[in-house]
């Protein structure tokens, strides 16, 4: 592979698409080429932006239940020709179907009316978490982006590749991986600062996210790396299981 060929392994390398003996060539070649190594964290940065994207769907019992709703409710009768009547209850006959029908709209209408109060109260939670979403995906990109990002990455046990981006201007860490596979059932991934032998507690990994990209909760301080073990649903206050991956930050 010649020096030319590693020019182009940019967006390979960001996407996780390299062979282990590539990887390493590419990784030998960032040290020594700033426009490739500032290439990658705007690739990192893009593919963040790109896997944060997610779209809400109303829920498919929505057109059930509506559809319920309209079988149980009476119908107003069809209306024919005006037919002479004896007289003797058909007026009260007339004015107890018009209060039913009546009541059968309000009912309707308020059944309706619910539903309606349901979307609206769905699209104000829907924008709520497309608003932290996309704050979240920012925060990530600008780590990604920022002029004094450096990486580290290494390959966990499972065949997962995994990436740390560290910008210590913002004081922030980005943690990246590639074929993660889920966590076993009430176990959660969990990533830790390493305070000098010390872990801390910098978030847990959420099964839902649509992207790969996680930013470390809390300033990574003077941690000189992070680590991701398997914990109880709900996190643990310190490790309980030996970590699966640890990366030392790069240093500044």
């Amino acid at each position: 592979m010649t020096a030319a060929d590693l020019h182009t392994l940019t967006g390979a390398y960001v996407l996780h698409a390299l062979e282990p003996g590539e990887r390493a060539a590419f990784e030998g070649h960032l040290d020594a080429c700033p426009p490739c190594a500032q290439e990658v964290r705007e690739l990192a940065a893009t593919a963040a932006r790109l896997g944060s994207a997610a779209a809400v769907s109303p829920p498919p019992a929505l057109k059930e239940q509506v559809l319920r709703r309209i079988a149980t409710e009476r119908q107003d009768p069809p209306r024919g020709r005006a037919r002479s009547r004896p007289s003797g209850g058909g007026g009260a006959r007339g004015r107890a179907m018009s209060r039913f029908a009546l009541a059968a709209c309000l009912a309707a209408a308020a059944a309706f009316g619910g539903v309606a109060a349901w979307q609206q109260r769905a699209a104000q939670d829907a924008r709520g978490r497309a608003e932290a979403a996309e704050q979240r995906s920012q925060a990530v990109v600008a780590v990604l982006a920022a002029p004094d990002a450096k990486l580290a990455t290494a390959r966990l046990p499972s065949g997962a590749n995994s990436t740390v981006v560290v910008s210590r201007g913002q004081d922030k860490a980005v943690f990246l991986t590639s074929g993660l596979p889920k966590a076993p059932r009430g176990m959660v991934y969990q990533l830790w600062y390493d305070d000098g032998g010390t872990m801390r507690g910098a978030g847990l990994m959420d099964p839902a996210a649509e992207s790969d990209a996680v930013l470390l909760a809390g300033p990574v301080g003077a941690a000189s790396g992070m680590g991701l073990t398997v914990e109880p649903a709900g996190g643990s206050a310190h490790p309980t299981s030996d970590p699966l991956v640890l990366l030392s930050f790069p240093a500044t």
